[in-house]
Formats: C-alpha cells, sequence, structure tokens
C-alpha cells in the first residue's frame, strides 16, 4: 500500500473533476450526475490508478487503469469507499456494474440482485438481503387473484387515486409499491402518509415500501450507458427483472401503470415493461389518465402550483387528506423546498 496514495477528489476542485473525466471516459464510463464522494488512487508519480465514488449508499464510477488490472486496486478502493459507507452509517451498500466486471465485485463480498445481461448487474453487500426481502412481502401473499402498482406519489393526487382505484376492482388483492428513495421534493416519509391515507377506504390495497430494490430514475447509474434512451431502456429492463421476482413472491399476475402521452421517457419505460413482465408471467395494464378541465391530472401540476403559492387550486387535483396536509402549518417545510427549487415538472 506504500506504492500508492488513496486522497478524496473534492467536487470543487475544476481540475481534478476535468481530469477525472477524461479517466473515466478513457474505461468508456461517463460521471455519474449524482455523486457525493470520489476517490482518486495515484502512484508515487501521481499517475491516476483507479478511482471510485459513493452516491448515498451505493457505489459508483469505479474504474482501474487497464495497465495495472489484477494487481489488487480494485479492492484497495472499494475497502476504502465501504469504510466511507460504514463512516456514514451505511451498512447495506449496492454496486451496478458491467456484466463483464461483476465476478470481481462478487469476490469482494457482493451478491447479486437482478441483471440485463449484456448491460448491466444489479448487487448488493448482504447475502441475504433481496432473498430476505422477498420473504418479507411473500407474508402478504393472499388468495385469489393479485395485481401491483407502483408509484412514486410526489406527491399522492386524484390520478395515483383513480389508477389504484380502477386496479384494485380488476383483482382481490392491490399491492400498492411506493418508492421509498429520498429523492423526491416531497420526502418519503410524507408520501407514505399520504399515499396511506389517500387509499384507507380500499380495503383490498396493501401498501408496500419499494425499499431500495425497485430502483428510481433519480439514482439509476447511467455512467456506463453512453446515450440517454439507452439509459432508460436498461433501467427498466432492470427494474422488470427485480420486480417480476416480487411478483412471484407475492403471486402478482398484473401490473398497471398510468398512461403519460407527453413523456418519452415514460413512453419507453412502459413500452420495455409491456415487452419484460409476460415472460414471468405478469401482464401490463395501462389507464388512461384522469383528466381534469381537459388535461391529465398529474404530480408535476401540484408541484408547479404549490411552487406559485397557488395552494388553493390544488383542490380539485388531489384527495382531501392531501389538500389538508399542504394547508396545515406543518407542511411548510416542504413547501419551502418546492417554492425554493429551480425546476419542479419533469418531462
Amino acid at each position: 500500500m506504500s506504492d500508492y496514495t488513496l486522497t478524496a477528489l473534492s467536487p470543487l476542485d475544476t481540475r481534478g473533476q476535468e481530469r477525472l473525466d477524461a479517466f473515466l471516459l478513457s474505461h468508456n464510463i461517463r460521471k455519474d450526475k449524482h455523486l457525493d464522494y470520489t476517490c482518486v488512487l495515484t502512484d508515487r508519480d501521481g499517475q491516476w490508478l483507479a478511482t471510485g465514488s459513493c452516491f448515498l449508499n451505493s457505489l459508483r464510477s469505479i474504474a482501474v487503469a487497464e495497465a495495472h488490472q489484477g494487481e489488487g486496486l480494485l479492492r484497495l478502493v472499494v475497502s476504502h469507499l465501504l469504510a466511507v459507507q460504514a463512516a456514514r452509517g451505511n451498512t447495506h451498500v449496492f454496486v451496478y456494474t458491467k456484466p463483464d466486471a461483476a465476478p470481481r465485485f462478487m469476490d469482494l463480498g457482493f451478491f447479486e440482485v437482478a441483471r440485463v445481461a449484456d448491460a448491466v448487474v444489479f448487487l448488493e453487500n448482504r447475502r441475504d438481503g433481496f432473498p430476505d426481502f422477498l420473504k418479507n412481502l411473500a407474508a402478504h401473499k393472499r388468495p385469489g387473484s393479485s395485481a401491483a402498482v407502483v408509484i412514486n406519489a410526489n406527491p399522492f393526487t386524484l390520478g395515483h387515486l383513480h389508477l389504484v382505484e380502477t386496479a384494485a376492482k380488476a383483482c382481490d388483492t392491490l399491492h400498492l409499491f411506493v418508492v421509498s428513495e429520498d429523492a423526491s421534493l416531497v420526502p418519503f416519509h410524507v408520501r407514505w402518509r399520504l399515499v396511506k391515507e389517500g387509499v384507507a377506504d380500499l380495503p383490498h390495497v396493501i401498501c408496500h415500501e419499494t425499499g431500495p430494490y425497485l430502483i428510481s430514475n433519480a439514482t439509476f447509474p447511467s455512467y456506463f450507458l453512453l446515450d440517454e434512451e439507452a439509459v432508460t431502456r436498461e433501467h427498466a429492463r432492470l427494474d422488470a427483472r427485480v420486480f417480476l421476482a416480487i411478483a412471484q413472491a407475492l403471486g402478482i399476475t398484473r401490473r398497471f401503470v398510468g398512461e403519460e402521452p407527453k413523456s418519452r421517457i415514460t413512453a419507453i419505460y412502459n413500452a420495455v415493461m409491456r415487452e419484460e413482465l409476460p415472460s414471468g408471467g405478469v401482464e401490463l395494464t395501462m389507464i388512461p389518465r384522469l383528466a381534469h378541465q381537459g388535461a391529465p391530472v398529474s404530480a408535476s401540476t401540484v408541484r408547479q402550483l404549490l411552487h406559485d403559492g397557488a395552494i388553493d387550486a390544488i383542490r380539485p387535483l388531489v384527495p382531501d387528506s392531501t389538500y389538508r396536509y399542504f394547508t396545515n402549518p406543518e407542511a411548510q417545510p416542504v413547501l419551502e423546498r418546492i417554492r425554493a427549487a429551480d425546476r419542479v415538472v419533469h418531462g
């Protein structure tokens, strides 16, 4: 180890960040937009030999110079990043990597969750992490037909409620998954509460947190997929693999999604889901969006109105429980966060 130096790279180090970009690109990797820590491994002469980064509880943008592969440098970088994660209090850590690199991470104590054979492998550092997650879900399996809806609910709207009610009428049990990653303007604990209150009158709906397994758009690593459409497509394919394992645990045979005619990203995502899910015995059903005054009811519209201070205007777009929350003083921190955001509408 005396021949090497491991140092943190500051996000304010412009020259260092430019060098990081070049080093990663030389390995056909682009720097992930979501990084909160980066380290660089150099030799005595200051030459870059390897780099690795973190975002929340995942490891990202890891590369080792080709001339130095097989020298144990990957282990040094990963061990350092795991120490950083441990200092943060994160003991459950994830890695997304290329299929040809997956065995090296498995040698370092990571276990496969899911993969898209020619694009990406999703790994975690717990042997029983995903199996235990599925086991806990299976305890909620019910007799009869089961279906699923996955929502972010940022925040929960009448559009979401329409999707849930429509899906619930078509099955004996509806498993409603709420994205639990805290990467939205409305934090998870608020989204979870508003969803639970919004569907409280639907007895056959069971709410679940997605945990770290159903991947969100905000944190899916795009650094080894250089084409934006490919990022969306492979994200959806990986998400489908994870979801099919969940569907098997719960006996789910249908997944309902809301139509999103104005979003190309969602259109690609839904098309991939339609292609992938039948291989696991799951049918994809698309529900037309609920409209108000000729426009689709969307969380983006609600966030824009909240951003603009037009709280009363959200009333016809959200359930009473959501409206009550945003007109209560306890919502002030969330409202301030939304109003401070540069962009609240996503395409």
